[in-house]
C-alpha cells in the first residue's frame, strides 16, 4: 500500500507529516531482532572515477537519431557518456532502432566501459517517439478509466520498450493543471492531486515491473505553468503553499519506488528566485532530496530547451550549474553535448565542481544499470 503523507509549507519550508509504522519498538534495555548485513552499494567503477573526462561523460544523456554516429560509439567506447535520449524520425522501424540499440550497447561491452542507458519520451498521446508502440492510450484518457487501464499500459509499455533494449522510459508526467492555460494540461493524467498521483503511479509501477525505469516528471511541478518549458522561460507565479498540491504525486512516486524524477525547467521564484529548478541547488538538494527523501537518480529536462536558453544561459554554463546544484543525469536533447562535455571536464580539473558529489551521481546511475540489468 502508499501511503501520501500530507504536506505543509510552515516557516517557508516544505515538511512531510504522517506515515506509521507496524513494528513495535523494542521495550527499554532489551536489544531489538538482528537486521540482515547490509549490501555494499555501488561505488563508481574506474577507471571513470579517476578520469575528469570520463567522469563529466557520465553525467550526459544526449540525442540519438535512428543510428548511433561514429561519435556516439566512441564516446560510449571511451567511457565518455551516460547514455541516449532516442528521437527515432517518423517512419523509423522500431526493429531497426533495436539493432541500434544492442550494437551501441556492443561497444561499451567490448570496451569493458559502463552500458550507456537507453531513454525516450513514450507517454502516449501527444508525446510519443514510437507511435506503433504502447501506450494506445494518452494520459488524460487513461485518467478517467482508472488504475487497472493505467497498470495494464505501463506493462504493454514495458514489455515493448525493453524488447527493443530501451531502459529508461520519461514517463509518467505527474504534473496537476491548476490553473487556465496550464499547458502541461494535455499530457497530464488529473487536476485532482490524488487521482493524478494513482494513475501515475499504477503506470510507472507496472513499467518497472518489466524492466523499464519509470520517470516521475516535470518536479517540482508544471501544473501553473502557462509558458511551454520547451519553448521559453516560465516562470511559475505562485507562492509556496500554492505549490504544495502539485507535489503530493512526486511523493507517492517516489514512495512507490521510482528510479528517477525529472526537473523541470520552469523558475519558481518563491523557491528559488535566481534559477530555474534544472539549475537550482535549492530545489534538488534542499526539496527533492533532504526534504521528500529521494535517493534515486535525478535527471534534468533538456538543457537545451527554450526555458533555459531563452533565459541566455549556454550549454556550458547550464551543464555546470546542473551538476553543481546536484542533478545526476543532464539531458541534451538537441545536441550530442560535446560543449557541455568540455566544460564539465574543465570544472572538474579545475575544482569548481565538486568531486565527490559527482562520485556520488556516478555511484546512483551505477547502482541504477545494475537494476536494469538484473
Amino acid at each position: 500500500m502508499i501511503v501520501v503523507a500530507a504536506l505543509a509549507f510552515v516557516g517557508g519550508a516544505l515538511i512531510a507529516r504522517g506515515g506509521s509504522s507496524d513494528d513495535p519498538a523494542p521495550t527499554a534495555g532489551e536489544p531489538g531482532p538482528p537486521g540482515p548485513v547490509p549490501a555494499q552499494p555501488p561505488t563508481c567503477p574506474e577507471p571513470i572515477a579517476s578520469s575528469p573526462r570520463r567522469l563529466a561523460g557520465q553525467l550526459l544523456i544526449v540525442r540519438m537519431e535512428a543510428t548511433a554516429t561514429d561519435g556516439l560509439r566512441e564516446r560510449v567506447r571511451d567511457g565518455e557518456l551516460g547514455g541516449v535520449i532516442l528521437f527515432p524520425p517518423e517512419g523509423t522501424d522500431p526493429v531497426a532502432l533495436g539493432e541500434q540499440i544492442e550494437a551501441l550497447r556492443r561497444v561499451a561491452e567490448r570496451a569493458g566501459t559502463p552500458a550507456p542507458l537507453v531513454a525516450i519520451d513514450q507517454e502516449g498521446g501527444e508525446v510519443e517517439r514510437l507511435p506503433s508502440l504502447p501506450p494506445d492510450r494518452s494520459a488524460p484518457e487513461i485518467g478517467r478509466v482508472g488504475e487497472p487501464v493505467a497498470a495494464a499500459e505501463g506493462r504493454a509499455t514495458g514489455r515493448a520498450l525493453r524488447a527493443l533494449g530501451i531502459d529508461v522510459d520519461l514517463a509518467p508526467v505527474l504534473d496537476v493543471p491548476s490553473v487556465d492555460g496550464a499547458f502541461i494540461a494535455s499530457r497530464a493524467f488529473s487536476a485532482d492531486p490524488g487521482r493524478a498521483a494513482a494513475r501515475a503511479v499504477a503506470f510507472g509501477t507496472a513499467l518497472q515491473a518489466e524492466g523499464v525505469a519509470a520517470t516521475a516528471k516535470h518536479f517540482p511541478g508544471l501544473g501553473m505553468a502557462v509558458a511551454n518549458t520547451d519553448l521559453e522561460p516560465s516562470p511559475v507565479d505562485a507562492s509556496r503553499a500554492e505549490l504544495e498540491a502539485g507535489l503530493a504525486p512526486f511523493e507517492a512516486a517516489i514512495d512507490a519506488g521510482f528510479e528517477l524524477v525529472m526537473v523541470s525547467n520552469a523558475t519558481y521564484p518563491a523557491v528559488d528566485p535566481d534559477r530555474p529548478a534544472s539549475l537550482s541547488r535549492r530545489i534538488v538538494d534542499g526539496v527533492l532530496r533532504e526534504r521528500l527523501g529521494f535517493e534515486g537518480a535525478v535527471i534534468t529536462d533538456d538543457l537545451g530547451a527554450g526555458g533555459i536558453a531563452g533565459t541566455g544561459i549556454d550549454e556550458a554554463t547550464a551543464a555546470v550549474e546542473s551538476a553543481r546544484a546536484g542533478a545526476d543525469l543532464l539531458l541534451f536533447a538537441l545536441t550530442e553535448g560535446t560543449v557541455a562535455a568540455d566544460a564539465l571536464a574543465g570544472a572538474i580539473r579545475s575544482g569548481e565542481l565538486d568531486r565527490e558529489r559527482l562520485l556520488a551521481s556516478c555511484a546512483r546511475t551505477t547502482a541504477l544499470r545494475e537494476r536494469l540489468a538484473d
